[in-house]
């Protein structure tokens, strides 16, 4: 992640001039759920405006959302701003910043990829949240840090996994998995210490339920590209065990709504929820449902975990074939289940919980019929 601060697209007020706006400030923008849940943010407070750190090599991608977004609500127009900066610098990139309108930090950037290196993983996700916990500290006017963390904080942990739960001696799948854990620890470590604070951990997040709409074709995606370039009767690859372990999927409206929700309530301060789905089904199931989804007659290839890693880590051919990566095989034989209770009576009086997949699935499918050229890279 590179680019440092050039100073902001609106004047900041002077050090002589009280600031007269109450600020949001974004990270993450302009990625999948920040760019969907910054205009909701926004029209929730009608007196509040925006300011989100963007990458220089975004910048060109974060206008042309703010101007979708202004365009598709006028009540929006001027309250986005957009200032070039990288939460990997100690300063976040910024110059000449003012925090005393802040009011409330919603931090979502993160290399969401299960492929990530050590390297990139550590700076972005863990001294990433390190630097904007020290911008929460100089904040005068902060009323809360919303911060989005992962159920696979877990890592291989077996057994029942809570939101009270993150030290449990686990061992970790991935990069992604240790560095989110870190993450959060520190988050959790400030909040100790008085950082009034609230954490989100969405298990594997999809596109809308309705539309099937997403940014990139990771996860099930994977699965549903390999079946959809097949004729009828498809080949599917399933883990041996798939039948005992659970998939954990979520779409991204769910993650939204339950997001805005939770944090315009006081009493979510503190909080730790787990936006996941508390009925999931096995990861046999799940295959069959993408397969219905996709219109495809699965005919199931039994393979043992370690023996489909190897093959498409080390065998020539099996992965440009597949494309499916290997850190997926994990998932399909996951030890761990989420509990999220306290988070779904939370959610209650809105109204506000997971469709089955089942439901959505086939929006899925058909996003991804149409857009079987999207990536799956993550924005870093």
């Amino acid at each position: 992640m590179a680019g440092r601060g050039r100073g902001f697209d609106a004047p900041v007020p002077s050090a002589l001039e009280p600031p007269v706006v109450t600020t949001f400030f974004f990270t993450g923008f302009p990625g999948f759920l920040g760019r969907e849940l910054l205009p909701r943010v926004l029209a929730r407070d009608p007196d509040a405006d925006a300011l989100c750190l963007v990458q220089e090599k975004f910048l060109g991608l974060a206008r042309a959302a703010v101007a979708e977004i202004e365009a598709s609500a006028s009540s929006l127009a001027g309250r986005i701003r957009l200032v070039v900066g990288d939460i990997t610098a100690s300063d976040l990139g910024l110059r000449d910043f003012d925090p005393r309108s802040v009011a409330a930090i919603y931090h979502l950037a993160a290399v969401y990829d299960l492929s990530v290196g050590r390297e990139l993983a550590e700076r972005v996700n863990v001294d990433g949240t390190r630097n904007v916990l020290a911008l929460a500290l100089r904040c005068p006017s902060l009323e809360r840090l919303h911060y989005v963390s992962t159920c696979y904080v877990s890592g291989r942990y077996a057994g029942v996994f809570e939101e009270h739960d993150l030290e449990k001696g686990q061992a970790f799948n991935n990069f992604y998995e240790e560095t989110k854990h870190r993450a959060e620890v520190l988050v959790r470590d400030r909040m100790r210490d008085g950082l009034p604070a609230t954490i989100y951990r969405p298990s594997i997040v999809v596109g809308d339920s309705r539309t099937g709409v997403t940014q990139k074709l990771d996860g099930p995606y994977y699965f549903m590209r390999w079946l959809l370039r097949q004729p009828r009767h498809a080949l599917l690859p399933v883990i041996v065990g798939a039948d005992r372990f659970r998939f954990n999927v979520v779409p991204s409206d769910f993650v939204l709504d339950g997001m805005l929700y939770l944090s315009g309530l006081a009493a979510s301060a503190g909080q730790t929820y787990q936006l996941c789905d508390p009925d999931p089904l096995t990861c046999m199931d799940a295959l069959d449902v993408m397969a219905q989804a996709c219109e495809r007659k699965a005919i199931r290839v039994p393979l043992p975990g370690g023996l489909a890693k190897w093959a498409l880590d080390d065998v020539p051919g099996v992965h440009r074939l597949l494309q499916l990566p290997p850190s997926l095989v994990d998932y399909m034989r996951l030890p761990t289940h989420y509990l999220n209770r306290p988070t779904m009576d939370a959610l209650a009086p809105a109204g506000i919980a997971p469709p089955p997949f089942a439901s959505y699935a086939p929006a899925m499918a058909a996003f991804t019929r149409g857009h079987m050229s999207l990536g799956s890279a993550a924005m870093v």
